[in-house]
């Protein structure tokens, strides 16, 4: 009898412990770890889990078997296992949440519960209900129905209740079904069949169709004359040429001349490297030799360049030896709009040796880079000549999880972006650091770049734990922007403002447009106007599951929250008063392109939002256009201040400076700097000096001061003493505990109880228990606890002291469903 043997696997949930199965006698000499399995969890459900460990010793509960393997190799390494576990550990979240947010979703099979008809009733039973009758209808000639199915029949009203109902009658049966959701791309080619490939058959055909059928005749023709050139002709691109036609290749077929073969195919274009990296000026040369002269002491460098000082170019040559090395590279971006730009401009120095992986991408594109980077992985390890495909990935944050053997360096472009934290659900992973962590289990080296760091990378840089090199200059001796302000207290007073711009502002839009260049316009709001409210009454339309107001979207007269996304039309006089006096307060982007569209109506305007780019190609078409100068006028949020280069942009108008300044954070005067200096970055990058003009109610802000003279120096110095003396980042670590529960009492209850064991514990170091600015959203109510822990205290401890805190709370009945979300690292 064969030794008993038993798996532990990691599960898709938000469970603490592995779990283990009893491996049946049939799969024990092919399963290892880092395989999927199907295993049942719970009552009937199915899921796929991953193997990490297989052993032989029992454990004390009664186990289940594994239902099947799905792998025949692994498809997570030992290297990406170790850093779940270290995500898991540090960012105090569960290691099958990792796994959730580590594998791309056509990689996890869905159970689907499937309903089919109990062959023993009989569909004249007149105790069913018009719903059950319904369904069972649609069994009848279907057999077999989703629950989603059933949810429309039942015209969207929850089908649970019907199908328990028909279940307790017996009149259907349920049963779980696992969908594999990865599908390849397959594509049909056309070939010559046996026959026809004769020389002498071939010769007898073409006479024969001279004869009969001319056109079968052409096609042939064509194909012969590809085939002289290409190893396999697709049928779509025989299509494509005259006379072809489905009805022609199909008599072909009958004919024994043609036949038609699938294959597996990519689904990502065959690109070859088309151009060397270009050459660099002194200046960048000096900051590459820099580079490696601080990596050969230092893993990670810091490398502070200033807008348009031609940090890609640095990259490009530092991607290129690693390749040469036969390594991998992963080169993150913060948002996918900045990706699509990065990519059209490196794709040329990398080909197909280019991968690029974010969110936007369906999951079987997602699915197929991780696969081509396994291939990488099991050529490296039989020694084979390496394929190159994908061995440099471009891509978010997300990009961090796919399943790397041979890492040599990871790129942080833009490192200081908030965008690099995942902020709901678990696991709340800041990118950056996981990224150098990912480094450091690879034995890789780090480069994090940026024209505004971090205050928390500066201060390691400038205390001997980073490397640190500097480009002080623009490529090609290019001026930094002339930056204005633009006073609109005084101007509003003075009634010269026209809309929500001031008159230097409108006076440098017009000069840009008659020298047909470009303009950005940044206002970090999206929607028409951020709430109504009643003139009479001062009542304010509010979402009904979050405590928020509703922002006015033009686009569909619609209110939406921008938190749950709960959606109604534009009431048509006030809820309560019923004054029909009700105005727009404030103002998003989408009002500013109508009011811009309204002063210059020549001018060619466009928007780039969340709302502008919810569509995969949506970011590149807006970049293509505004690069080709089909786009005079650009309005967007944020997105439009991250490192993207447009060269024909003179003017940047910055609308709410003031907005960011006065958020109650203590990063705030960091962040406001950041996303300023990055909006003023974007103007006058090639042949001449741009204008940046920002319009503040405060022109004199020691912030805005900073920013008019490029200042990142003296704005640090403020910030790190400001976060000395007040214990915050980089001298402490925060850990922020926000309790949540739909009942509000049972918050208070817990939070305070919370609150007063922690402080027992930790005693001043804990703010709180209070209520965020927003307490309720999606009907569920958060209140916030903040723990401070000093540089020189085990984190580790006090987040088992935390986590203990919490269980023996969780024992009590009426918290027992009380959930705490731990964000460590909080941004």
């Amino acid at each position: 009898m064969e030794k008993e043997l038993f798996a532990d696997v990691i599960l898709p949930l938000a469970v603490p412990n592995l779990y283990t199965y009893s491996i049946p006698e049939s799969l024990q000499k092919t399963i290892i770890s880092g395989q999927r399995v199907v295993v049942q969890f719970g009552q009937k459900k199915l899921y796929t889990a991953l193997v990490r460990n297989v052993h032989s010793n029992k454990p004390e509960y009664k186990t289940k078997q594994l239902e099947s393997i799905l792998d025949a190799e692994p498809i997570v390494n030992e290297k990406q296992f170790d850093l779940w576990k270290w995500i898991s550990d540090y960012y105090m979240c569960t290691i099958g949440e990792v796994m959730n947010a580590a594998l791309p979703s056509g990689l996890k099979l869905a159970s689907e519960t499937r309903i089919i008809q109990n062959t023993e009733f009989r569909i004249q039973n007149p105790e069913l209900s018009d719903d059950e009758f319904l369904i069972c209808e649609a069994l009848e000639k279907n057999k077999i129905l989703t629950m989603s199915d059933a949810e429309e029949i039942v015209q969207n009203k929850s089908a649970h209740s019907v199908v328990k109902s028909l279940l307790e009658k017996g009149v259907v049966c349920i049963y779980e079904e696992l969908k594999e959701k990865f599908k390849p791309k397959v594509e049909e080619f056309v070939r010559l069949t046996k026959h026809a490939s004769d020389e002498e058959n071939l010769k007898t055909i073409f006479d024969e169709l001279e004869k009969k059928a001319f056109k079968q005749l052409e096609v042939l023709m064509e194909f012969v004359h590809l085939s002289a050139v290409q190893k396999e002709i697709k049928k779509s691109e025989l299509l494509k040429r005259k006379d072809a036609s489905p009805a022609v290749i199909d008599a072909l077929k009958k004919k024994n001349v043609l036949e038609v073969y699938e294959k597996e195919t990519g689904r990502f274009a065959h690109l070859d490297a088309s151009a060397g990296s270009k050459s660099l000026s002194e200046e960048q040369s000096t900051a590459l030799e820099k580079i490696k002269e601080e990596w050969k002491a230092k893993d990670v460098t810091l490398f502070h360049g200033v807008t348009s000082s031609g940090k890609t170019e640095i990259y490009v040559k530092l991607i290129e030896e690693i390749v040469k090395q036969g390594k991998q590279v992963l080169y993150l971006l913060p948002e996918i709009a900045l990706t699509t730009q990065v990519v059209s401009r490196i794709k040329k120095y990398f080909g197909d040796a280019l991968g690029v992986y974010h969110s936007r991408f369906n999951e079987n594109e997602r699915v197929e880079i991780w696969n081509q980077i396994i291939k990488f992985q099991v050529a490296n390890h039989k020694k084979d000549k390496v394929n190159n495909k994908f061995n440099v990935i471009l891509g978010a944050r997300s990009a961090l999880f796919l399943p790397y053997s041979n890492l040599g360096l990871v790129i942080v472009d833009e490192e200081h972006d908030s965008s690099y934290k995942q902020f709901d659900p678990a696991p709340r992973y800041n990118a950056r650091d996981t990224a150098i962590m990912l480094a450091y289990i690879h034995k890789a080296k780090v480069l994090l770049g940026s024209a505004t760091p971090s205050v928390e990378s500066y201060f390691n840089s400038q205390n001997k734990k980073y490397g640190f090199v500097e480009l002080p200059t623009r490529f090609g001796g290019v001026q930094m922007p002339e930056i204005l302000t633009a006073d609109i207290k005084d101007d509003t007073k003075r009634r010269k403002m026209k809309s929500h711009f001031s008159p230097l502002l409108m006076e440098n839009i017009e000069t840009a447009l008659k020298n047909k260049e470009q303009v950005i316009v940044f206002q970090n709001r999206r929607g028409f106007a951020p709430h109504l409210e009643c003139k009479t009454c001062g009542w304010v339309p509010r979402c009904k599951n979050c405590d928020v107001s509703l922002v006015y979207h033009k686009a569909g007269a619609q209110l939406r929250c921008h938190y749950c996304g709960y959606m109604t039309p534009v009431p048509s006089s006030c809820n309560a008063c019923g004054s029909p006096d009700v105005l727009m307060k404030n103002f998003g982007t989408e009002k500013i392109e109508e009011a811009l569209q309204l002063f210059f109506p020549e001018a060619r305007i466009a928007r780039m939002d969340y709302d502008s780019t919810r569509t995969k190609h949506a970011h590149q078409r807006l970049i293509n256009d505004f690069e080709e100068q089909n786009i005079d006028i650009l309005v967007g949020t944020q997105m439009v201040t991250k490192g993207l280069d447009f060269e024909n942009v003179s003017t940047v108008g910055i609308l709410s400076a003031d907005q960011a300044m006065n958020f109650p954070d203590f990063r705030s005067h960091e962040r406001s700097f950041q996303l300023l200096l990055q909006v003023a970055g974007r103007a006058g990058r090639k042949s001449k000096r741009g204008k940046v003009i920002i319009q503040t109610y405060s022109p004199s802000h020691h912030i805005i001061q900073h920013v008019i003279n490029n200042d990142f120096v003296k704005m640090y110095a403020e910030e790190i003493e400001h976060r000395k003396n007040f214990h915050y980042p980089p001298f402490y670590r925060l850990i922020e505990l926000t309790v949540t529960d739909k009942d509000v009492h049972k918050v208070n209850a817990f939070a305070d109880e919370f609150g007063n064991e922690l402080k027992k514990a930790f005693g001043k170091r804990v703010l709180g228990p209070e209520f965020p600015m927003i307490p309720r959203i999606k009907n569920t109510y958060h209140k916030k606890l903040v723990i401070k822990i000093a540089k020189e205290e085990s984190a580790n401890k006090t987040k088992e002291k935390i986590n203990s805190v919490i269980l023996e709370l969780q024992k009590t009945p009426a918290f027992k469903y009380v959930k705490v979300l731990a964000d460590v690292d909080p941004m």
